[in-house]
């Protein structure tokens, strides 16, 4: 089951956040400071937390730096409705995303899944013709046979199945895979683990299916997930 950390000290917003995300079936666990959210996350690992910026002992800025100096555990900030520069700075920190206070219940856990899906934390596992990504195991299989990815070629894959309506260019690539698993990735060498995921999954890397070029573009993923 997923795990999810509620970082917040309104008790009504914990409320309806703990109903709403155990009707969606995640499990969630509540902080409401800054030293409570430490203790936790010293005892417990979770797939996403979802983090308001003003706590009673603290700021959500500097707990966030924390948890991403020991964890790549993705973050949603919880902002103020309007505040901008709350949104720029987290964002600018490296949080996955941020939503508004008062937010609307469905956005919230579309935002949530899109999230987890971007970083193969959803605890499932995605076809794409007849490649299976299980998220759960780390594992690729190409019909009944197994696909050894390296670190960085599988989250290069789980990039595009994390997006799979959307173009990618290559800046926003290098982006999401940068300094992977201690490799330094630059243009050149995008290239050359893109050329190398193609031979590991595609029947034909010269004519690929599964990730196709959009020329001027970028990358996008073919087939259906």
């Amino acid at each position: 089951m997923i795990k999810i950390l509620m970082v917040e000290d309104d008790p009504l917003i914990l409320k309806n956040l703990s109903e709403l995300l155990k009707n969606e079936g995640f499990e969630s666990h509540q902080a409401v400071s800054v030293n409570e959210a430490k203790e936790i996350l010293s005892e417990k690992k979770f797939d996403l937390i979802l983090l308001d910026i003003l706590l009673p002992d603290g700021n959500g800025f500097s707990l966030f730096s924390m948890i991403k100096s020991i964890t790549d555990t993705p973050v949603i900030f919880l902002t103020a409705s309007a505040d901008e520069f709350s949104v720029v700075t987290g964002l600018d920190m490296g949080a996955d995303d941020y939503i508004e206070k008062p937010f609307r219940p469905r956005e919230l856990i579309s935002r949530i899944k899109t999230v987890l899906r971007r970083s193969g934390r959803t605890g499932s596992t995605v076809k794409i013709q007849d490649i299976t990504v299980d998220m759960d195991k780390g594992t690729v299989f190409k019909g009944g046979n197994e696909v050894f990815l390296s670190a960085l070629e599988y989250k290069l894959l789980l990039v595009f199945t994390g997006n799979p309506d959307t173009v990618l260019t290559r800046s926003k690539l290098l982006s999401e895979i940068w300094d992977w698993g201690g490799d330094f990735v630059n243009d050149n060498t995008l290239t050359v683990y893109i050329k190398r995921l193609r031979e590991k999954i595609e029947d034909d890397a010269a004519q690929p299916k599964i990730i196709l070029t959009v020329r001027g573009l970028g990358y996008k993923l073919g087939g259906s997930v």
